[in-house]
């Protein structure tokens, strides 16, 4: 972020995540409770936190093994995010995951709690569950909502 941003109030992200749970999966979508990935219920929650979404999202691949030198989920929640860093990621906080060694972070989630999170998953949809240590060792950055 170029200019200074205050975080929106994690209640408020919790809140418009919560809103999403039951919503099927469905790649590339953003359409709560018709289907959406886990990068749509993202969108979804910013649509709802901050407003309409600031650059088109090009398509994606869903490898979560991909390997390159540019971490593309990163760098876009840097044009328009807080970054924190992921011991300080706390509830509302966004965290994207890498969930190969040595693969870019494909996979994102809302924290809810200190050991819990809201993800969209493929056959489950839209669900809250554990933050177990298999989980919190993929986290590879954390960012907060800005505030509208």
């Amino acid at each position: 972020m170029t200019r200074l941003q205050t975080a929106a109030h994690p209640d408020r992200i919790i809140a418009a995540a919560r809103g999403w749970l039951g919503t099927p999966y469905h790649d590339q979508a953003s359409l709560r409770g018709v289907g959406c990935d886990c990068l749509g219920l993202a969108r979804g929650v910013w649509r709802e936190i901050v407003g309409d979404e600031p650059f088109p999202i090009p398509p994606y691949s869903r490898d979560w093994g991909e390997t390159g030198s540019g971490e593309v989920l990163a760098d876009g929640a840097l044009r328009m995010m807080i970054e924190v860093s992921v011991a300080d990621a706390g509830p509302g906080a966004l965290v994207l995951f890498r969930m190969r060694p040595g693969a870019i972070a494909k996979h994102v989630g809302i924290l809810t709690a200190p050991n819990r999170f809201i993800h969209a998953y493929e056959r489950l949809g839209v669900i809250e569950e554990p933050m177990t240590s298999a989980w919190r060792r993929r986290i590879a950055f954390a960012f907060l909502f800005p505030d509208s």
